[in-house]
């Protein structure tokens, strides 16, 4: 009896020993991390950093030569059209003179001066021979009335007074021109000898919009030409977004697109909408030292102003543009689909085995790929599927 029982123990010990064997040696299912496939709303991204930009900027010129005066704005400041002073213009300093530099122009002074006198004194003989000459003629004429004169006589005397009557006016026109190159005489002397007046002429520069200022770019007290920039002002609640996209990206994108923007500083997203994609593209060099071709899209901002109070311009933001949606799209993780012989494939679990389907992609979005055929709604799939999945293995899900 004793011999028969332990020969059972043997044969049992012997079977759980070929059991833990065969279990030992036998495939264990896989541990795998899963998803569905979705039919939900799904929207495709162009993904790109923008930075704003106030849309009109006015840069503020001078529009004559003189002497500026020192700017006390600085950027930031507020300013109201046709009202804020933003510059202003003096008339510039004549040359400095010398010693003898002074006493030339004291000299020409005093020779225009003598000149007015001179050409008062012919302008006196005019006017004398002028009313001779008018009295002359009134006698011929009475003579050639009565008689006494002949034609020749008479002509004679209305070319002497003609004559006479030109030279008076060209007296008057001589006096008139010496008095004027006196004045122009003594203006050399008017800043040498302090006679510039309490109060010279002023010229003030306004804000042509209602804004803040951007950049003072000539602060300091200089004499400007025209067209010189002083500053530069703008609205800064008025901004657009620019980004530099990638030309094979640009295609996709039309104006009226959304955009959402992130990462700008604020709490939330805020909306944007693209208004102009440039028709030129320029090249532009990576961070990795390839040149690419790239194109400006422009957004206007949706969201007002009270959303973005602080948002400044040339600021960093990211922009994801909207180029296609749609509200009901059969979907799965972009994680789970990979490329297998020039197809599209996924492992689907089925009964606890994976089965590597292939399917129909449609559009890629930034976290899901689109699915035309080849997968049905709810069914199992396996996200980021290791070497270890083949098709026909078992797993045992995460």
């Amino acid at each position: 009896m004793k011999k028969s029982t332990a020969w059972i123990v043997f044969i049992l010990l012997a079977a759980l020993g070929v059991v833990a064997a065969v279990l030992a040696f036998a495939p264990q299912p896989v541990l795998v991390e899963v998803g569905t496939v979705d039919d939900a709303p799904m929207r495709v991204f162009v993904e790109e950093e923008g930075k704003t930009r106030i849309r009109e900027r006015y840069v503020v010129s001078s529009p004559l030569t003189g002497r500026l005066r020192r700017i006390t704005l600085d950027p930031g400041d507020p300013v109201i059209a046709n009202q804020t002073v933003l510059a202003v213009l003096e008339p510039s300093d004549p040359a400095l003179l010398d010693a003898r530099a002074l006493a030339e122009a004291r000299a020409r002074v005093r020779s225009a001066e003598a000149s007015v006198r001179q050409a008062g004194a012919a302008l006196e003989r005019a006017r004398a021979a002028y009313d001779f000459a008018e009295n002359d003629l009134t006698r011929v004429r009475e003579a050639h009335g009565s008689g006494a004169a002949n034609e020749s006589e008479l002509d004679a005397a209305q070319m002497a007074f003609r004559t006479a009557a030109e030279d008076f006016r060209a007296g008057r026109f001589g006096e008139e021109i010496a008095q004027y190159e006196v004045e122009v005489a003594r203006s050399a002397l008017l800043f040498a000898e302090g006679e510039d007046g309490a109060e010279r002429a002023r010229m003030p520069i306004f804000s042509p919009i209602d804004g803040v200022v951007l950049r003072v770019l000539q602060e300091s007290v200089a004499v400007v030409s025209p067209g010189s920039p002083l500053i530069e002002v703008g609205d800064a609640r008025d901004l657009e977004i620019v980004s530099e996209v990638l030309s094979t990206d640009a295609v996709k994108i039309r104006p009226g697109q959304r955009v959402i923007v992130d990462h700008w500083g604020g709490d939330k997203p805020l909306e944007a909408v693209v208004r102009l994609v440039e028709p030129s593209a320029f090249t532009k060099i990576s961070a990795l030292g390839i040149e690419e071709q790239r194109v400006n899209v422009i957004a206007d901002f949706v969201s007002p102003p009270e959303q973005r109070t602080w948002l400044g311009d040339r600021y960093r933001v990211d922009v994801r543009v909207v180029v296609w949606s749609g509200d009901r799209v059969l979907q799965i993780p972009l994680s789970a689909g990979f490329r297998s012989a020039g197809e599209w494939v996924v492992f689907v679990v089925v009964d606890g085995r994976v089965e590597l389907r292939s399917f129909d992609a449609g559009r890629m979005g930034d976290q899901t790929i689109q699915v035309l055929s080849g997968l049905i709604q709810n069914e199992t799939i396996v996200l980021h599927p290791s070497d270890k999945v083949r098709d026909g293995v078992r797993v045992k899900l995460r």
